[in-house]
């Protein structure tokens, strides 16, 4: 499950599963919908793919990125 707490403390919990943050949000968001509806690829390389998409977008988004999985 996965959970956006709000600025004013609100949870919302989004309607596709996905959530993002940080200047390249948008992007990588939009990325990991895409993704997710037409590729098979698993959750983790997912994530990756859509942070480098939106590295190559986001001036303010770079490269090195450290994934940690629970």
């Amino acid at each position: 499950d996965c959970f956006i707490l709000s600025g004013t403390g609100d949870v919302i919990e989004p309607d596709d599963g996905l959530a993002a943050v940080g200047s390249g949000a948008p992007y990588a968001l939009a990325a990991a919908r895409a993704l997710t509806l037409h590729t098979a690829l698993p959750v983790r390389q997912i994530a990756e793919e859509a942070m480098k998409i939106a590295a190559s977008i986001c001036i303010y988004t770079n490269t090195e990125f450290t994934l940690e999985e629970l």
